[in-house]
């Protein structure tokens, strides 16, 4: 069976993730509990014309996936895979806003059209001139997840030799007053707004688009290796850890070979400790690093972790803004990311140098 290793990585988030190094610029935003992306300039990737029809996180998409590619030096891939949890939700609500101030008269269907959640993958395909295998998964907070593990069974079964994967998500207004009223968000003005002690319900929200390019050989520039992924719908908290132990038994791997853990702490107290028992008990000794601070929570803020995973292993730092405990390791060789949503949807992914 071929491997699958990543050989090239764009992000477009809440932070500056393009044009610098690694997170250096970053700064952490407690005044605020809905993140906005940095945008990067987009008419140097897409044309002002057709940026101008285009959702928000239609442009990301575009943009991070240009910037995977040119980072992989590919001009061309045999699959694009992306995975949405809300795809365009800017569009849709202004189909359906504008459904209402027109008495369901008179509409025009450009907004219907582009607010599928397919339509980021579609886009790409088309300026890439793209016509292979091209699939979105919108499965909530594994949607990236699934994307990443079709892509792996690609390339393992020789369907595909370099495959595009990415996690899309967008903020709308009245999804987001949703959100506030159903506590999925923190309440307003509660600032500061803190991931790691809070103590109130509800998360803090964000946006962006992280692009993958996989690939069936191992290049010079590449950043690792994707060794397993594994999704579980429902898990108690006291189950966690022996889900991790067995999954890293399948890998022949145990809890001391993990040189970094990952975790999705997003300021939701009641869920909170799924993260705090592994990382007080299980992996005490294992350096454990954060980032929903810096991408705020959304459906597919996985694939900015293993952004952030594959990143540390290509440049062997960990930057001090997304610790959590001040272990550290000479090399770092295998990182495991866990993330989960108010209890549900959880996964486990595996990378290595």
């Amino acid at each position: 069976m071929k491997k699958t290793y990543i050989n090239g990585v764009g992000c477009i988030s809440t932070q500056k993730t393009f044009d610098t190094v690694f997170l250096e610029e970053a700064v952490v935003n407690h005044d605020q509990n809905v993140l906005a992306i940095v945008p990067p300039v987009y008419k140097d990737y897409i044309s002002p014309a057709a940026s101008r029809r285009m959702a928000k996180g239609v442009k990301n998409g575009i943009v991070a996936s240009a910037l995977a590619m040119k980072d992989a030096n590919v001009e061309k891939v045999d699959a694009i895979i992306t995975g949405t949890g809300l795809g365009c939700i800017e569009d849709s609500e202004k189909f359906l806003k504008s459904i209402l101030d027109n008495n369901e008269e008179f509409l025009t269907p450009t907004s219907f059209i582009q607010s599928t959640h397919n339509t980021v993958g579609a886009q790409i395909a088309l300026l890439q001139q793209c016509k292979g295998y091209n699939f979105t998964y919108v499965n909530g907070a594994v949607s990236f997840e699934s994307a990443l593990l079709d892509a792996k069974m690609q390339i393992e079964e020789d369907e595909a030799q370099s495959v595009l994967i990415g996690g899309v998500d967008e903020n709308g207004d009245y999804t987001t007053a949703l959100f506030k009223l159903s506590g999925r968000i923190k309440e307003d003005n509660k600032a500061p707004y803190d991931v790691l002690t809070s103590t109130t319900s509800g998360a803090v929200y964000g946006e962006g688009a992280s692009f993958f390019v996989l690939e069936n050989e191992r290049k010079d520039h590449t950043y690792a290796e994707v060794l397993d992924i594994a999704i579980v719908n429902t898990l108690a908290e006291n189950e966690i850890e022996a889900e991790i132990k067995s999954f890293l038994k399948s890998n022949n791997l145990e809890i001391s070979d993990i040189d970094a853990l990952v975790l999705g702490f997003d300021g939701n107290v009641a869920f909170e400790n799924y993260y705090r028992n592994l990382a007080e008990n299980a992996f005490s000794e294992t350096p454990v690093l954060y980032y929903k601070h810096l991408s705020g929570e959304y459906d597919t803020a996985s694939a900015f972790a293993l952004w952030m995973a594959a990143k540390i292993l290509k440049t062997q730092e960990i930057p001090e803004i997304i610790k959590v405990n001040s272990v550290e390791k000479p090399v770092y060789k295998t990182i495991l990311l866990y993330n989960q949503l108010n209890g549900k949807n959880h996964s486990f992914t595996l990378i290595t140098k």
